[in-house]
């Protein structure tokens, strides 16, 4: 037996206390033979609807015949509630908001040569790795260099003799874009139980029968691959992974830091020679929580590779003492076309949100999203006026925080903050999220484009003041009057982060931000950082000045400033309403951007402003997307 040589104090710089248990785990090193293969079924985008999980609807025989043959892990959550940012921290142990831009949805992070991929490190180790066919990493490793193979022909068939494997296949069927048109099968659109927060419509209904039947229809794929592996004599050699990518794509899921963004299902299956590595026995249920940055560690610790220091999650099974965890963390930043910054952290029964962003709602337009039935119903609802006051929350803007009992509350529609039962619970989360977020090295309070985003740019010595940076936000976001002295001291600060809190925290006081008109005027004209240009025009309006404001993110629609720049300029203006108008000539120039974000975000606001939105009427162009799909 040998050790891992990684030090406990690189451990536990990259990853906090919790990584601890990490240093000295034994590793073993055995020929290819001795060597479980490793098969990974993903699904995309969907909750637990599920048998295994009690979902009565669900018809799922495959995933709840390998659940009882393994392990079912009852709290598996996503990192991101959404596919490119969760798959980041999958490939590469490393959250997505500790290498910004992963941490927003369809980005293109750079990857520091020091950060290794999970295939890399398996290929080094001898295997056989392949992917088929998804990769959606947001950053801008190749997969034709980290891969055996990536493509849709990929196969662990196409393996050499003698090398165990690691196999992913990834399936679309459950994918958003399935729900566009209806899918017909068992469920039918009367056999559903809606969450309080949405309306009774038939659009509503019909989307959640297609979501059971998509499942019903993956299921029996993931069924193809196991007989597969059945028909080559390889199910007594291999540890089969089955779990979805994020959380589902029905109304206030997909994007959202709710259990219905976040939970996922996962089951996984160890053939009994290997089950010395697993934590109970087969057929049992884990509730401890797990969460994706999770599996590349697991993987490693499966096979007994040493576990890089830059990996900030531990194994959930493998060689060694697993040691339960109390939570798994989960983050929002910029989804498609609309900006927004959310951090979570919960454990299976109750979850704490911190809202950075409360001026904000939690469902802003986003044109992809808005493809499907459902959301077009509950917009038509909210404008006609139509919604119950619970179902119209999500449209309008939010407390910093949130707390839910999941066993009372379900769909999380009663936030508990303030209830005194909840509260030595409230704070220990409260500690555990900020904890997390330093000891991680979040990226996420930056500016999308700022000059110093980014892994390496964000842990150079005094570069990024996260603890400081912390605090602002927390004090912007709270929108207390009384805090106006310290934004306004923020504005004047040489980090251009602290400036951007500085003004986004005067916006969101609104017209009490008024005795900060001068420095913000001058401010949004000559600040060196076009983002924090964006935030002192927005600052500016709310105090009052709506007009010159305007004509100054004009301006910042120019096709030299960087795309970030010129999205969260829309975001700006579409929340000044009619305002905006001043900007009309601009954003008509960015309907033929070659951006998508660029294009949807403002033809929305064009078409608000001259009143002639529909919410049946697509935004999206989907035949482009069709053409051009992403890799």
């Amino acid at each position: 037996m040998r050790k891992s040589r990684i030090s406990r104090r690189s451990v536990l710089r990259a990853g906090g206390v919790a990584a601890a248990a990490l240093v000295n785990r034994p590793a073993f090193a055995t020929g290819p033979g001795e060597r479980p293969n490793i098969l990974w079924l993903v699904s995309e985008d969907n909750n637990p609807f599920i048998g295994a999980y009690g979902d009565r609807l669900a018809h799922t025989p495959t995933i709840d015949a390998l659940a009882k043959a393994g392990l079912l892990y009852r709290n598996a959550f996503s990192n991101a509630p959404v596919c490119a940012p969760s798959r980041f921290g999958i490939l590469t142990g490393v959250y997505p908001e500790a290498n910004a831009p992963a941490n927003h949805m369809r980005a293109n992070a750079a990857l520091p040569d020091v950060v290794k991929t999970y295939p890399e490190l398996l290929r080094a180790a001898g295997y056989y790795c392949t992917n088929n066919a998804k990769t959606d990493y947001n950053c801008d490793v190749d997969p034709d260099r980290i891969w055996d193979s990536s493509s849709p022909q990929a196969h662990w068939k196409n393996r050499p003799a003698g090398k165990p494997f690691m196999a992913v296949f990834n399936f679309m069927t459950t994918h958003e874009s399935r729900l566009f048109a209806p899918t017909a099968g068992r469920v039918k659109p009367n056999d559903i139980r809606l969450p309080a927060y949405l309306p009774d419509t038939p659009g509503i209904r019909r989307d959640y029968a297609s979501y059971y039947n998509l499942i019903e229809t993956m299921d029996g794929q993931i069924g193809e691959k196991l007989a597969e592996l059945d028909a080559a004599g390889l199910s007594d050699d291999t540890i089969v992974f089955y779990y979805s990518d994020n959380g589902g794509v029905l109304p206030r899921s997909k994007r959202y830091c709710y259990e219905q963004g976040l939970h996922c299902a996962m089951v996984v299956r160890v053939p009994p020679k290997w089950a010395h590595l697993m934590p109970q026995r087969a057929g049992s249920e884990v509730t401890a929580p797990v969460s994706f940055i999770d599996l590349a560690p697991t993987l490693l610790s499966i096979v007994g590779l040493p576990i890089p220091a830059t990996m900030q999650g531990r194994p959930f099974l493998g060689q060694g003492t697993i040691r339960p965890q109390r939570y798994a963390f989960g983050m929002r930043n910029r989804m498609d076309e609309r900006y927004d910054m959310v951090r979570t952290v919960g454990d299976g029964r109750y979850r704490y949100i911190r809202n950075y962003l409360p001026y904000l709602p939690t469902i802003q337009n986003q044109a992809f999203e808005w493809l499907a039935t459902g959301y077009q119903d509950w917009d038509v609802l909210r404008r006609d006026g139509k919604l119950t006051p619970v179902q119209t929350r999500p449209f309008e803007p939010r407390p910093y925080e949130e707390f839910y009992d999941l066993t009372a509350d379900p769909d999380q529609i009663d936030n508990r903050i303030a209830a005194p039962t909840h509260t030595p619970r409230i704070l220990a989360m409260r500690r555990a999220l900020d904890d997390h977020m330093l000891q991680i090295g979040d990226n996420g309070f930056m500016p999308e484009g700022i000059a110093s985003e980014g892994y390496r740019a964000s842990r150079m010595p005094g570069a990024y003041p996260l603890k400081r940076i912390m605090a602002l936000a927390q004090a912007a976001a709270r929108r207390d009057p009384r805090k106006i002295t310290l934004l306004r001291s923020a504005l004047a600060d040489r980090d251009a982060t602290i400036r951007w809190w500085g003004a986004t925290g005067l916006a969101m006081l609104g017209a009490r931000a008024a005795p900060a008109a001068a420095t913000l005027g001058t401010m949004m004209a000559n600040d060196p950082s076009p983002q924090v240009r964006v935030a002192a025009a927005e600052a500016f309006a709310a105090a009052g000045r709506a007009d010159a404001a305007v004509r100054a993110l004009a301006t910042l629609l120019a096709p030299s400033n960087v795309m970030p720049v010129r999205l969260q300029t829309v975001n700006v203006l579409t929340r000044l309403g009619p305002a905006a108008r001043g900007a009309i000539a601009p954003l008509r120039a960015m309907m033929n951007d070659e951006t998508d974000y660029l294009r949807n975000a403002s033809q929305y606001l064009i078409e608000t402003l001259e009143d002639r939105y529909d919410p049946h009427r697509p935004i999206f162009d989907i035949e482009r997307m069709r053409r051009n799909p992403p890799r």
